[in-house]
């Protein structure tokens, strides 16, 4: 009888290993479906940022069109004088505070040198200090890396 019992028992053990390996397949199976739907997801993130990129740079490229179609429609148009004036104030006022920067740092150094008997040397860093330096580098950047600085935020 105990033959019987431990034959029944076996009997139902080795019918239900193949059940036991199906549920480890569908394991494995759902396992890699969730690996290819997060790879999926994380592919499509990647795309859409991709596209987000190249819909930054189509905008970078139409406003800078957009900026030399203006300034081209400015020297096109009747009344030049008044037209140019108008699309010089920029480049005027930077060449006038540089015209002020300059006289500025050159009566400074005129005045450490010849009036207080400094060395040149010893005169340069002073008057060309780190706000100065600012300064200059902001005038600059304004009409120099304005595309540099949008790349270096990103």
């Amino acid at each position: 009888m105990i033959l019987t019992l431990l034959g029944s028992l076996g009997g139902f053990a080795a019918s239900a290993v193949p059940r036991i390996f199906d549920m480890f397949d569908e394991w494995q199976d759902r396992k890699h479906e969730r690996e290819m739907v997060k790879l999926n997801m994380e592919a499509a993130k990647i795309q859409h940022e991709l596209r987000l990129e190249e819909i930054n740079a189509q905008a970078d490229i139409a406003q800078t069109k957009a900026i030399y179609q203006h300034d081209s429609s400015i020297q096109t148009k009747p009344g030049g004088f008044i037209n140019g004036l108008r699309g010089s104030v920029r480049p005027v006022v930077t060449y006038t505070f540089l015209s002020w920067f300059i006289a500025t740092k050159g009566f400074a150094l005129y005045a450490l040198v010849w009036l207080e008997g400094m060395m040149i040397a010893e005169a340069m860093p002073v008057i060309y200090d780190d706000g100065s330096a600012a300064i200059f580098a902001a005038i600059i950047s304004f009409w120099f890396g304005g595309r540099a600085m949008q790349r270096f935020k990103k």
